[in-house]
This record gives C-alpha cells, sequence and structure tokens, in this order.
C-alpha cells in the first residue's frame, strides 16, 4: 500500500498519535536515571514492545525513542560521542514495529531541549546549540523518518534554534514544533500561546502545538489560543498538534502515577477536532490503553452525521460588545497634549488625609494623573487601591495605578482586577514589583504565575473583551488602560527591546521610564530600538527624579535596581559642594525636562522625599508649546490644556 508524505495524509484527515516512551519504559523497571535512549540498543526488544503496543491500539504515528539523544544530554552518561548510532537505533525499531503493522505509519523523529541552559541564563551559546540539535535531526533524517518533532520545548528561542536547525539539516522533512505550557497558560519563559503562533508563522513550521505539562482540561484553552490565532492571522494555516500528559502526575507507593483515565482522554477528542486539531496524542503517563480510547472516540466521530455534531461552546453567552469610555488619561495621550503624572506613596497607616491634601494642591497646580505606588522597595503601606479609590473619588483626580505581578498567582490576579475595576480605577501601570528580600518582609513569598508581558495581555486581549484567562465570561468588559515600564538603561540593550516589543504587541497603550538624567540616553535607546523594530507606536511618559545631594545620586545610582546616574551627573553635584547641591539636583532635572518634552509625550515625575512642591519647579520647564496648544504629527494643533 503506497503511504502518502505527512501533510498529504494530514489533509486528508486527523491522525492519530502514540503516547509516552519515557514512562512505560519506567513502568517496565527502569528507572529514571537510566539512559532511555540507550536502551535503543541495549534492550531493544522493550523498545520495539512498546512501539507495537501502540500500534495495536490504533496508532498512526510513532515517536522515536530519541528524546533525549543530543550530544549534552547523552554527555551526562558519557555518551556523547553515540549521537548518530543512537538515533539511527531508535528510527530503526519504530521502522520495524511500522513494517510489522502491515498498514500505513508514519515515523517521527523525536528531539527535546539540550537539557542545558541557552545564553544568556546559561553558557550554552545559541549558535553551539544549533550545532547540537543540527547534529541530531541530520542522523534522524539520513534514518528516514518521516517527520520531525520538536518537543516539550519551554523556552521559545531554545525551539527556534531547533527549528532553523532542521531547516537547514533537513529542509525536505515536516517539522512538528510543540511547546510546553504551565498551568497560567503560558510556557515557563512567559510566552503565551498566541506568541508561540506568531513566531512559528514567521518560520513557516508547518505543523505547532502543545505537549507535555499538564493534562487535556488545561491544554484546551492554549489550543483554543492558537487556534484562534491562526485563524486571524489569515493565509494557508498550520496544522495543529496537541499531545497532553495523562493529568498531574503523584507518588503512590514509591512509583509515579498519573491519574487521566483513558475514558477521560477520549472525552477530549471531540472537543480537540473541533477547533481543527489534525494530530492527536499523548506525553506522560499515557499508555496504549488511552491511545485506543481516543482511536474508539475518532471512529465514533466519523460515524457521526456532521449535523448532529455539538458545539462545544455551549452555554457561553458572552456579553454585547460595548465602546467603553476611555479615561481621561486616554483621551489627553491619544490627542497628542503632554501629560503629566505625579507619583506618591501610599501612608504607612490607614490615615490617608494627609495624601489627599497632596493630591487636592497637585490637581490645583495642573498634574494630570496620580501614579499610586503598591509597596515601594517592598515595604508595608496602606493598599494602593484605596488610596486610588479616596483620590478619585474625594479629590475627582484620575489615578495610575501600580499593579505589580511579583508575589501574586494567576487566581489571586484575576480577582483584584475585577476589584479594581468596580472601585472605578482604569489606568494601569503593569511592573515585575520590588523583591520582599529588600523590605520589612524578606520572608514574604515572592512567587508569580505570570510575567508583565503576560500580564498586559491578559488584561487587554481577555479582561477588556469580557473574558477571564481561562476564556470564560465575566460579564461586561473592563476598560483598563494599561501602562508597562521601560529600563533604557539596561545592562542589556538588546534583551530590553526584546522585552518592549512583547509588551507592546500584547497590547500595552503606553509606556513609563525609568528616571532619565541624560535624555540622549532614551534618545539613544529608542534610536535603537526603531531600527530594529520600527518606531514605537504607543506614547512615553519619561521619568524624572530631582537629586537632592551626591548621597542621595550614590544611593540611587548604586542601591535601587534599574536606576542609573551618570557619573557627569554625580561630578555637578560634587563640584556644586553640600550647600548647593540640591538646587543644582533641581537645575539638572529642569534641564532634562525641557529636552525630554521635545520627543516624549509626557513626564512621570517621581518627588524625592516627599518633596512636591519641586512638581511645580519641574512644570516651569515644560516649553510653552508643549504646555499650551500642542502641535500634531500631521501639522494640526490640538486645543489649549484645560
Amino acid at each position: 500500500m503506497e503511504k502518502l508524505n505527512l501533510l498529504e495524509r494530514l489533509a486528508q484527515g486527523p491522525l492519530l498519535a502514540d503516547g509516552a516512551m519515557g514512562t512505560m519504559l519506567y513502568a517496565r523497571g527502569f528507572s529514571f536515571d537510566r539512559c532511555y535512549e540507550a536502551l535503543n540498543i541495549e534492550a531493544p526488544e522493550v523498545v520495539l514492545d512498546i512501539h507495537r503496543a501502540y500500534l495495536q491500539a490504533g496508532a498512526d504515528l510513532l515517536e522515536t525513542n530519541t528524546f533525549g539523544a543530543n550530544r549534552y544530554r547523552l554527555a551526562e552518561h558519557g555518551l556523547e560521542d553515540r549521537v548518530t548510532s543512537l538515533n539511527h537505533a531508535g528510527v530503526a525499531l519504530a521502522r520495524q514495529a511500522a513494517r510489522e503493522a502491515n498498514r500505513p505509519v508514519w515515523i517521527a523523529g523525536s528531539v527535546g531541549p539540550l537539557g542545558v541552559p541557552l545564553a544568556p541564563l546559561g553558557r550554552v551559546k545559541a549558535v553551539e546549540a544549533r550545532e547540537a540539535f543540527r547534529e541530531q535531526i541530520a542522523a534522524l533524517a539520513e534514518a528516514g523518518v518521516d517527520a520531525l518533532i520538536l518537543e516539550t520545548f519551554s523556552s521559545l528561542p531554545e525551539l527556534l534554534e531547533a527549528i532553523r536547525a532542521a531547516q537547514e539539516a533537513a529542509p525536505h522533512v515536516p517539522v512538528i514544533a510543540e511547546m510546553t505550557f504551565a498551568q497560567d497558560g503560558y510556557t515557563l519563559m512567559g510566552h503565551s500561546p498566541e506568541e508561540v503562533v506568531e513566531t512559528l508563522l514567521d518560520l513557516g513550521v508547518p505543523i505547532i502545538g502543545a505537549n507535555c505539562s499538564v493534562g487535556p482540561a488545561k491544554l484546551f484553552p492554549v489550543i483554543r489560543r492558537m487556534a484562534s490565532r491562526i485563524t486571524e492571522a489569515g493565509g494557508p494555516p498550520p496544522y495543529l498538534v496537541v499531545m497532553p500528559n495523562a493529568g498531574w502526575p503523584e507518588m503512590a507507593a514509591g512509583r509515579l502515577r498519573y491519574p487521566a483515565t483513558p475514558d477521560y482522554f477520549a472525552d477530549y477528542v471531540s472537543r480537540f477536532r473541533a477547533l481543527g486539531v489534525r494530530i492527536l496524542g499523548g506525553c506522560c503517563g499515557t499508555t496504549p490503553e488511552h491511545i485506543a480510547a481516543m482511536r474508539r472516540a475518532l471512529e465514533t466521530e466519523a460515524e457521526t452525521p456532521s449535523a448532529d455534531r455539538r458545539p462545544i461552546f455551549q452555554g457561553v453567552s458572552l456579553p454585547a460588545p460595548v465602546e467603553p469610555e476611555p479615561t481621561d488619561l486616554a483621551r489627553r495621550l491619544r490627542a497628542g497634549l503632554f501629560v503629566i503624572s505625579v507619583e506618591v506613596d501610599p501612608p504607612r497607616g490607614h490615615d490617608a488625609s494627609a495624601m489627599l491634601e497632596v493630591a487636592r494642591s497637585l490637581k490645583a497646580g495642573g498634574v494630570d494623573a496620580l501614579n499610586i505606588a503598591d509597596s515601594p522597595m517592598a515595604r508595608l503601606r496602606m493598599s494602593p487601591w484605596a488610596l486610588a479609590f479616596l483620590v478619585q473619588n474625594h479629590v475627582g483626580m484620575e489615578t495610575i495605578l501600580h499593579f505589580p505581578t511579583r508575589g501574586r498567582n494567576l487566581l489571586r490576579i484575576q480577582s483584584d482586577l475585577l476589584a479594581i475595576h468596580a472601585l472605578g480605577v482604569r489606568n494601569l501601570f503593569v511592573v515585575m514589583g520590588d523583591p520582599p528580600a529588600q523590605g520589612d518582609y524578606p520572608e514574604a513569598t515572592d512567587a508569580m504565575d505570570i510575567v508583565p508581558s503576560g500580564l498586559v495581555r491578559l488584561i487587554k486581549e481577555r479582561f477588556n473583551a469580557g473574558l477571564d484567562h481561562a476564556g470564560e465570561s465575566i460579564g461586561r468588559p473592563t476598560a483598563f488602560f494599561v501602562g508597562v515600564a521601560l529600563n533604557f538603561n539596561a545592562p542589556d540593550p538588546a534583551r530590553e527591546i526584546k522585552t518592549l516589543r512583547r509588551k507592546i504587541r500584547a497590547g500595552a497603550d503606553f509606556i513609563m521610564t525609568q528616571p532619565v538624567y541624560e535624555p540622549a540616553a532614551l534618545k539613544n535607546f529608542l534610536q535603537r530600538y526603531e531600527e530594529e523594530e520600527g518606531p514605537i507606536p504607543i506614547p512615553i511618559l519619561a521619568g524624572v527624579l530631582p537629586l537632592l545631594s551626591l548621597r542621595h545620586a550614590e544611593f540611587l545610582h548604586n542601591e535601587v535596581p534599574g536606576i542609573r546616574v551618570p557619573e557627569a551627573i554625580q561630578e555637578r553635584l560634587r563640584r556644586a559642594g553640600e550647600a548647593r547641591a540640591r538646587s543644582e539636583g533641581l537645575r539638572m532635572a529642569q534641564e532634562a525636562v525641557a529636552e525630554l518634552a521635545e520627543f516624549t509625550q509626557g513626564l512621570y515625575v517621581m518627588p524625592p522625599m516627599g518633596r512636591y512642591d519641586l512638581v511645580f519647579q519641574l512644570m516651569e520647564a515644560i516649553p510653552a508649546h508643549r504646555r499650551g496648544r500642542t502641535p500634531r504629527p500631521d501639522g494640526g494643533s490640538h486645543g489649549d490644556r484645560p
């Protein structure tokens, strides 16, 4: 019987892959500290029997037992010189089982992560990683695989090196690329399903999806989000693949156990198929029994008339789309007006009366919004929500609430967002947050489930669309306007550019920077970003923190992460002497404000030591044409500031 190539076969309909290899070998008495890939030569009959069992269960596609057969993982067992022989042996065993089945069976060469961190987190350079992948992939292609399955990758940059290696070493072999996602629906490195799809589409990967880590219920929303982004992208879509674990593993009687039953797996077949999945299979903990149950479900589905099939989104009534009122901050920024925001810290106790007086004074002086920090320097203070609510309701001044991801799990983040919106707070500044170790309670947990770019996407694509992280309705959509941080002085500018790009692509509405002491440094960063990514499409509020003394400058420079006070600035304070340092610090801040006003859209003022009087002196340095009628980029003009 003539066999189609894999992509031709997928064009005809769904294909069933096999299940776990590693946990099946573990169940047969091989401990996890063994080199499972070496069993292709040391115990070939065991590996062959597992392949046979999956084929008897109804699998159409077998993965080779080569997941860790790269030079780095094999080096842990002293086998780094056997990359080619172990990969060849793995393909040969799968081929033998396929021949015995006497029906079309496709062989996918399994390629897993290298097992070592890549730079900058580790010492393995990208070029070295690609060479290691190329070595393994060339061996698999030489042995005659029908496809390459790059699976269980948690690092998108590492997966990209594997894909490029495959495209170089075996351009004729289709690539199946699978990322692994955590319980929150994001990779361990913080990449969303949408980001994964966008990146892999750019590389022309024909089959993409997810595997491992979690069970079918947790991977279902991940695949749904992937499918949605593929639809939005248009053009010829790649095929989707999903291979969940058999639930979350647990230890029982000293053995590893996975709780998801075959029938439970089978229940998800039609759900995944409704999303357009073409390759279904299993990962850790799945057995031939799971694959057999999925085969029965596929056959039952094929026999069911399409008119009788039920949609998977029954019972979810999404709110009618409404156009929310933009915040005053959003209106000003969208109109091109120069915006002034001032940061305040919540009080240390429960009495906010003094801060309300500060807010009234700042509002009367022309400040547009109050930035309210959340436990700055990890010190105990009143909840910023409470102060934001009081300022907006008692002073009538809009606030920008700092919203850190650090110390919050995904459930807490979502409930907090609902509460904040119910209080009428709409402007958020999403940040990582200060580590507890530097504050009053160093023993406090530092855990987080989501990085800032992921939180921005959750807010903009989910909450502002009336959905929670899992895709369930929250009723009416929220109307958050979201800002993000920029550290233009980051020690690794390339990494900061990539981070900012992710935040912008996630839907960020505006940017607030770390304090600027030399506007040229911010200009240089923005120029480099534009050269690499194009112009930044959202407004920037430049950070301004006047210096009070040389000691103040030295403290900020040496002890506050993200703040850099250039030596030239410190030298000016040094020359001014202690008596004139404060006035010199204000003069330098005013000079920076005058220059920043020409290429940013506002100020994010951080008054030192509660010196809110400095705000008005800084405002005097704003050029007249930026304080009054503000030219638009198209040559027209905006109305006067109210």
